[in-house]
């Protein structure tokens, strides 16, 4: 299940995408239209800065704004830069990976579905974008 800021973040980033060609977008402005709670906006918005998904401008005609054309950041890279692992557990991640306790991986039939499940998923999230989910 995505977490609070995960949607946040993809309901941002899709509004973003629409007012692409309008200039920065004031986070109130976000906030407001996407009934975000300002605080918790402004975090996610930093994430999505730091992780060079957003860039922003101060003062009069400020806001935030994509770094990068939004058909090409990858819902995957989102949801691990909010989230973390996509896989459901951490014995499968490919980039978290940890090994379960008391666990022997050699002979755990969850391990393998869950391989499967998490190969599934990234089919899916590494080819969609945030224009595919904003529909421009």
């Amino acid at each position: 299940m995505l977490s609070k800021k995960t949607q946040y973040a993809f309901k941002a980033l899709m509004y973003l995408a629409e007012k692409k060609d309008e200039g920065p977008v004031l986070i109130a402005e976000i906030s407001k239209k996407k009934k975000i709670p300002l605080k918790f906006l402004e975090n996610i918005l930093l994430e999505l800065r730091k992780g060079g998904v957003l860039d922003s401008k101060k003062g009069k005609g400020g806001g935030y704004f994509f770094a990068v054309p939004p058909s090409t950041v990858y819902l995957a890279k989102i949801m691990r830069m909010m989230e973390g692992p996509i896989a459901l557990l951490p014995c499968v991640s490919l980039n978290f990976y940890e090994r379960c306790k008391n666990c022997d991986e050699s002979f755990c039939g969850l391990n393998r579905v869950m391989s499967d499940v998490r190969d599934a998923s990234l089919g899916i999230l590494e080819k969609r974008t945030v224009a595919d989910i904003a529909g421009i």
